[in-house]
């Protein structure tokens, strides 16, 4: 499936003037451009409703994605070679004849990779007339955006639908976190040293925490968010996955299906959450007015766009469990917000405590070792450990030991669009979701989000600028584990 530089392709956006095209997937490819990752024949080909000539297209590509390109990668010359590299289609996805002006403007002999910014809606038919007009061949690709379905039923369909005319090795279904480079990081943090791995299990991890946290509100999002919520939008996907590659059994390889292979064991051992449990190990939570970075926001019902009334959540946290001889009895914290007080993922691997402590009675804070594996703001991996405090006594406290990736490693690091698209590009499928992973989190998720609808009960509010309604801290409270903000 790897298109050699040399050879011809096409990046074909569906959804080619919308947000995501504009404010990510086109910087993205400009800086693989700007560093030599695209060849000199892949073109890149927006697609849209406007009624626009490829001049046109230019000029809103120029204005709207220069400036969210840094600064410092803005070289002029390189911009307009990148320039030279678009062109546009006029294309109603419900209409066949935008894909037959579309089958023109391709390459003859090129490759196609057809990158699917649209609502999922559109997927079925996109795919269709794809088919129809020729377009689909061995060496293409497509690669499908989040959200894929709202229940197992839907995610089934969108896939049955692709699969008619796209093969899985064909489907690339993309989740941005798992282009993070600290992401990827953790397979070698995990699987190439082996100080790790005897102790990467019961009875010596005591928790593990996974936090995705965001300052936002939902913004212009509105229309699509009160009906996804954040048990869709973040949980089934994002946290999963990062859950999937903390726990997962060491794979046979880095081939693709061998990494998949052994997520998915992951997300079928995870425990079934029915009616008793969600009371227990969930909370759900909306937020009110507050304030944020200092500045006074809206409460969630208070936005626009928002229904009167709505009991969508903007904040989840629940516990986890991974039934396994790995895992067994190991709790798995999962929490993810809006209008939080500050934008944090991380994921927090606590060590248990030593069976016997000389150091009962000294003075000082004795603490778990912890391994925290921040992805953002900035990425880091850093390890607790307690050490003996200057002067006479025996006095300790929490220090880290440092894995500083920004001075070991001083080449650039590539946004996480940028890489997962060069991996499309050269035909590399293992961060990607395969189907049977997608339908496997969903089969989890879903009890989940009826066993919440059929109690009806509303989100627990939390002010914008907290952490989460008081009901989260009482989640991990109960195992006498605090969240990582409070330790």
């Amino acid at each position: 499936m790897d298109t050699p530089d040399a050879a011809p392709l096409d990046l074909i956006i569906f959804g080619g003037t919308g947000d995501l095209a504009w404010r990510k997937l086109l910087p993205a490819l400009y800086m693989a451009h700007l560093h030599g990752s695209l060849g000199e024949r892949h073109r890149i080909v927006g697609l849209g409703r406007h009624d626009w000539s490829r001049r046109q297209y230019v000029e809103f590509v120029d204005r709207m994605s220069r400036p969210v390109v840094e600064p410092a990668a803005m070289q002029p010359l390189h911009w307009q070679d990148f320039l030279r590299r678009l062109d546009y289609v006029q294309l109603d996805a419900t209409q066949p004849e935008g894909f037959e002006r579309l089958k023109g403007a391709c390459q003859p002999d090129g490759a196609k990779v057809f990158y699917l910014a649209t609502a999922p809606s559109l997927f079925t038919a996109i795919t269709a007339r794809l088919h129809e007009a020729g377009l689909v061949d061995a060496r293409s690709r497509v690669v499908l955006e989040k959200p894929l379905g709202h229940d197992l039923a839907s995610a089934r369909a969108i896939n049955e639908a692709v699969a008619r005319h796209f093969e899985e090795r064909q489907i690339y279904r993309i989740d941005h976190y798992l282009g993070k480079e600290t992401v990827q990081n953790l397979m070698v943090l995990r699987f190439g040293n082996a100080i790790y791995e005897p102790m990467w299990r019961t009875p010596y991890v005591r928790s593990v925490q996974i936090t995705v946290a965001e300052t936002v509100g939902v913004g212009t999002r509105a229309g699509f968010y009160d009906g996804t919520g954040a048990m869709r939008d973040m949980v089934q996907n994002h946290l999963l996955q990062l859950l999937c590659i903390v726990a997962m059994e060491p794979p046979i390889s880095l081939d693709a299906d061998d990494v998949r292979d052994e997520k998915l064991k992951v997300l079928r051992s995870l425990r079934r959450l029915g009616p008793a449990q969600l009371r227990h190990d969930t909370v759900r939570g909306q937020y009110t007015a507050g304030t944020v970075d200092g500045q006074p926001v809206p409460g969630y019902q208070q936005e626009d766009g928002v229904p009167a009334g709505s009991r969508t959540e903007t904040f989840v946290a629940l516990r986890a469990h991974i039934d396994n001889a790995r895992w067994a009895g190991v709790p798995f914290y999962l929490r993810t917000g809006k209008r939080m007080p500050r934008r944090q993922s991380e994921i927090i691997v606590e060590f248990t405590q030593p069976p016997f402590s000389i150091f009962a009675g000294q003075s000082g804070m004795e603490q778990a070792n912890r391994l925290v594996i921040t992805l953002q703001p900035e990425e880091s991996i850093r390890l607790q450990m307690m050490a003996k405090e200057p002067g006479s006594g025996m006095r300790m406290r929490p220090v880290f030991l440092n894995l500083d990736l920004q001075s070991a490693f001083t080449e650039r690091r590539a946004e996480a669009y940028e890489r997962l698209l060069i991996d499309v590009v050269r035909g590399r499928l293992t961060h990607f979701m395969r189907r049977d992973e997608l339908e496997a989190a969903w089969k989890w998720a879903d009890p989940i989000l009826q066993g919440w609808a059929e109690t009806n009960d509303a989100p627990k509010p939390y002010p914008a600028g907290s952490w989460g309604p008081p009901a989260a801290s009482a989640l991990v409270a109960r195992e006498n584990v605090l969240w990582s903000e409070a330790q």
